[in-house]
């Protein structure tokens, strides 16, 4: 395989670990079993922060590092109020990458662990933010296509892939968004990518905590089930999110107009309004990832959820990953 860890070298290198594949941060699910079982497959777990309390967080890096010696990650909402106080847990528990997601990071939350020695993973939307991500002390990127699940920007994979790449080659860069075959980890290294995360894939696999409904639905489902959610009024700025079609892709419609409705009467503030329809989806998702509701809670996928055909191991989806992308290096 030297020619393939020729091309992901530099992610890998970063990571510390055996393939430059990140997982992604999966609300409800990339907790510590999932967590730990991608870190101890050779690639890189994310653990998910969400919402949590202060000291869950605590509980769940402890419960991470009872399974798995490899390195691993956290991911910090940026949206939180008590951001600092994450920041200064993951510099207490040694953290050695902190991906920053949601908003753009402030330059007073990358300083703080820039000034810990804590690698800086953001999220870049184009080539602008990229640069300015990076001036500001970011160690490395990922770029998220609007085939991924959960939260999205409106740009694909390919297109960002080509938009980005390209102008940023010393900053490691890892792709995600449609990432389901080692085919297309072999594309994005070849485009110049230095790595790649996978979220969708990881979450269907045994060791993730998703009820049973859950994962069967990512079986059954194909690319074309997954639907993204719609913007109601263009001047209240909502981030889209992709899941499965169902009862709770329509609620949440029914429920982003009544919320802009009491924002518009002043019943409500613009932050309150967007933090209400961000807790709809927190419970929504924990309905279905949790519960096994998954006819009215939120199915968040990937178009990937199309390459879901069984409920594999984490080591068995890492490993055909890996063969599959040297091969097609090769």
């Amino acid at each position: 395989m030297e020619d393939l860890y020729k091309y992901w070298q530099k992610g890998k290198d970063f990571l510390n670990v055996e393939y430059a594949i990140l997982g992604g941060a999966m609300s409800w699910v990339s907790e510590h079993n999932l967590v730990a079982a991608i870190s101890n497959a050779g690639a890189f777990g994310v653990l998910a922060t969400g919402a949590m309390p202060i000291e869950e967080i605590r509980n769940e890096i402890s419960s991470v590092r009872k399974l798995t010696k490899k390195p691993f990650g956290v991911n910090i909402v940026t949206l939180r109020p008590d951001i600092d106080d994450v920041i200064d847990l993951c510099i207490e528990e040694n953290i050695t990458h902190v991906a920053l997601a949601g908003a753009l990071p402030t330059s007073s939350s990358i300083k703080k662990l820039k000034e810990a020695k804590i690698k800086i993973i953001c999220f870049a939307p184009s080539v602008a933010v990229a640069k300015r991500l990076i001036k500001q002390g970011t160690d490395a990127l990922v770029i998220e296509g609007h085939e991924a699940g959960g939260h999205i920007g409106p740009v694909s994979t390919i297109v960002l892939m080509q938009e980005i790449l390209p102008h940023i080659t010393d900053t490691p860069i890892f792709v995600a968004g449609g990432i389901g075959s080692g085919a297309s980890i072999a594309m994005a290294l070849k485009a110049g990518a230095a790595g790649v995360q996978i979220g969708t894939l990881f979450a269907a696999t045994e060791e993730s905590i998703a009820h049973p409904n859950f994962k069967e639905a990512f079986v059954k489902a194909n690319s074309r089930d997954t639907v993204v959610t719609v913007q109601i009024d263009p001047e209240f700025s909502v981030i889209p999110v992709r899941a499965l079609k169902n009862k709770g892709t329509e609620e949440f419609m029914k429920r982003q107009q009544e919320i802009i409705e009491a924002y518009k009467k002043k019943e409500v503030s613009k932050e309150e309004a967007v933090l209400s329809i961000e807790h709809f989806w927190v419970g929504a998702l924990r309905r279905a990832v949790i519960d096994g509701d998954v006819n009215t809670g939120s199915v968040m996928a990937g178009q990937a959820v199309g390459l879901v055909k069984e409920i594999l191991p984490v080591a068995d989806v890492v490993n055909y990953l890996v063969q599959q992308a040297d091969e097609n290096i090769k």
